[in-house]
């Protein structure tokens, strides 16, 4: 017959004088679960490392190519077959199309400096605007594309980024000031100095409406566009402020060869 199991007594903790350091040495080295935790976040913060790095990486490629294809369809049909590299080659070459198509735009660009090419332009410029629907959308459209390229060019100032208070007061938004008001608009209100602005209200920068304000509802801000777009884009979890403390961070720990571990209960405010 099976002996049943002894219980193990336990001795009633001392009620004497306890060597303090000598027991808290016995603890630390009883204690397995340090190296544990300690080999569990660095697991971790390699995982999350990986994921920063390949994440948008691969969200790059994959938009790079899903746009170079869609060129390259929209293209490709176009290009006499004398100089289609895939007539030549067994297999379809990714981004000629692309390239043809930029070339194409630049040699139009050329002609369109040049007299000739302006009249040409003139010419069918005047022939759309006796359409009765087509002139309105190429004006439409002409004026957008006009006003993107005005803005993009070096010389131009772009739209500069201010918060409003929107939709309730004590409520602010992100605005982007595109201009003046049209005259037509600020006549309407001519004691209110009203500015256009451009508030986004999702996630993807496209979505929003242009909104014509008083100038002093609308208070500037120190940031650039691209810090504005990220704050916006990224729901507000980007900050460039922090982003700019861990880099001057990992500077730090790059020149004093030590690493920071930003998931850690002792690292420093950004």
């Amino acid at each position: 017959m099976k002996k049943p199991p002894q219980k193990i007594k336990r001795k009633p903790p001392s009620t004497g004088n306890v060597d303090l350091p000598a027991e808290l040495a016995r603890l630390a080295e009883s204690d397995d679960s340090v190296p544990t935790i300690r080999l569990g976040a660095r697991l971790r913060n390699y995982l999350l490392t990986g994921l920063v790095v390949v994440g948008p990486l691969t969200i790059t490629l994959y938009i790079a190519w899903y746009v170079i294809n869609l060129i390259d369809r929209s293209v490709k049909p176009y290009i006499p077959a004398v100089y289609n590299p895939d007539t030549y080659l067994p297999f379809a070459l990714p981004g000629f199309g692309l390239i043809f198509a930029l070339l194409a735009l630049t040699l139009i660009g050329a002609l369109a400096a040049n007299l000739i090419g302006r009249t040409v332009i003139s010419a069918g410029e005047v022939m759309l605007s006796r359409m009765p629907v087509v002139r309105n959308v190429y004006r439409g459209t002409k004026q957008i594309f006009e006003s993107v390229v005005t803005a993009s060019s070096p010389s131009q100032a772009f739209q500069k980024v201010a918060v409003m208070e929107f939709p309730s007061p004590g409520i602010w938004a992100i605005v982007f000031i595109t201009g003046n008001a049209a005259d037509e608009i600020a006549a309407a209100r001519p004691d209110d100095d009203l500015i256009s602005v451009f508030m986004p209200t999702h996630l993807l920068p496209p979505s929003g409406f242009v909104v014509f304000v008083p100038r002093r509802s609308v208070t500037p801000v120190d940031l650039t566009v691209e810090d504005a777009a990220k704050i916006i884009i990224s729901a507000g979890m980007v900050n460039p402020g922090a982003q700019k403390r861990l880099a001057e961070l990992q500077a730090a720990a790059r020149a004093s060869g030590r690493a920071i571990d930003v998931n850690s209960d002792n690292k420093s405010p950004v």
